[in-house]
């Protein structure tokens, strides 16, 4: 069995709507409570971060499945949103709703097309962190898969 072990510091000054940091291997920015929340909105905030670990991690997966099934794209993008409902002064993480765009490149066969279609929706049940959060966060998909030279 292998292991990875990601570690990260946090650091945070004051009080509630004060500005910490957090740092990592690859990341080092200003942390706060989103003016949504009655925060000071600087830097990013936990609600981003896990979508923004979410949606990575769903989009790498996606370009991963299709490299190994060699299928050929064009560009990859998505637009992710989360909804955070709050009852009761409750705040609750509820949904995190991702639309890939994934464009195949000209000349992609039907078989291709399809099974391109089909792993839009399998990345994000093997995303590590979809796995992570599922039971407590539900997450949608909303996918377009075009071929190139065609509008969707």
């Amino acid at each position: 069995m292998a292991e990875h072990i990601f570690k990260l510091k946090a650091d945070w000054p004051g009080l509630r709507n004060d500005v910490g940091t957090i740092e990592a291997c690859n990341l080092k920015t200003e942390i706060s409570i989103p003016p949504e929340m009655d925060g000071p909105g600087v830097g990013t905030n936990p609600d981003e971060m896990l979508l923004g670990a979410a949606a990575t991690c769903y989009i790498i997966t996606l370009a991963a499945m299709l490299e190994r099934s060699g299928i050929d794209k064009e560009s990859l993008t998505m637009d992710s949103e989360a909804t955070v409902d709050v009852t009761n002064g409750v705040f609750s993480y509820r949904k995190i709703m991702h639309k890939p765009k994934l464009v195949l490149a000209a000349g992609t066969d039907e078989k291709k097309l399809s099974l391109a279609s089909r792993l839009t929706e399998k990345a994000e049940t093997s995303c590590m962190i979809s796995r992570a959060i599922r039971g407590n966060v539900e997450i949608a998909l909303e996918a377009e898969v075009l071929l190139a030279g065609r509008s969707g």
